[in-house]
């Protein structure tokens, strides 16, 4: 497989899984629209979910920098790490992100940003005491495949969709839990309305779930590409596979870590090890790095 059919491949998968969320949340809403008979319901989770994140969508790279504690450093902080972003934007067609560092003694990195023009890439002091030149170069061009990719647009969407189901799933349950179910109708108690309640309240436990694994599946489809993408700029995948050799095998804890902005990393900063089983996989947020890694060294650059 050349690294051009690797990335279309990923790209085919990535819009598969998206057009299954959507049709998870029409779904849930059809359901619950249904049992109440009132569109309303869907209606008002749309509008709630899209309020909420409007917010994190503009401002969300400045609450991930200042959860992570990155700083912002200058060209004459770090000649040699601006050089390297330099040459790369160069190379992707970008204009140059701003560059912070986390005093982290964990070997890291993620990007951040709406788009192009307002993005950063954020790289851990471990990152940069730990990996040469080359390895630094295949992270960079890791990370500037997320920009390029826009990767940060799409994580918004899927956090919409993933309000949506969890607000009408939400609104649901309380409506069950307060009675307001049972006394929809007087035909409650037909079979027909008893299997149908039965039918949602199941879509309404299970859809939150569902919705999670298909966000972390497309979050770790998404570092498939990045890495195809990357690779696409410094023609040399062992650059980039050898730093994730590294970055998996650095034992060094990361203190500003946190669930939430765990799947932005190159690698999980929770260390999460690679299993064979395939529900514990569906949990992960990133895909296993030896997979990464195999599937890096098996790319024909050309």
């Amino acid at each position: 497989m050349t690294l051009y059919n690797q990335a279309d491949a990923n790209i085919r998968k990535t819009w598969l899984l998206m057009s299954v969320f959507f049709v998870l949340v029409i779904a849930l809403g059809w359901l619950l629209s249904r049992y109440f008979d009132s569109p309303v319901i869907l209606y008002l989770a749309v509008m709630v979910s899209i309020f909420s994140t409007f917010g994190s969508y503009w401002w969300s790279d400045k609450m991930v920098l200042a959860m992570t504690r990155a700083k912002p450093i200058q060209e004459q902080d770090n000649r040699a790490l601006f050089h390297i972003v330099e040459n790369l934007c160069i190379s992707a067609g970008l204009p140059l992100p701003k560059i912070y560092i986390m005093p982290e003694a964990q070997p890291n990195a993620f990007a951040t940003g709406r788009d192009a023009r307002h993005a950063a890439v954020v790289v851990t002091s471990g990152l940069l005491a730990k990996l040469n030149k080359t390895e630094l170069e295949g992270v960079i061009a890791h990370e500037l495949s997320h920009i390029k990719n826009r990767d940060a647009l799409l994580q918004t969407i899927v956090v919409v969709l993933a309000g949506i189901v969890a607000i009408l799933s939400d609104f649901f349950l309380r409506m069950s839990y307060f009675g307001n179910v049972s006394n929809r109708n007087d035909n409650e108690n037909s079979r027909a309305n008893i299997i149908f309640f039965l039918l949602t309240l199941l879509a309404a436990l299970l859809a939150p779930l569902a919705a999670t694994l298909i966000k972390l599946a497309i979050s770790r489809k998404r570092e498939f590409l990045a890495d195809a993408s990357g690779v696409l700029l410094t023609r040399y995948p062992e650059g980039l596979a050898s730093a994730l050799e590294k970055i998996a095998l650095d034992a060094a804890p990361m203190r500003s870590a946190s669930p939430s902005t765990a799947h932005l990393f190159i690698s999980s900063p929770f260390k999460q090890k690679s299993s064979t089983n395939w529900f514990l996989r569906l949990f992960l947020t990133h895909p296993p790095v030896q997979e990464r890694i195999k599937a890096l060294r098996d790319l024909q650059v050309g």
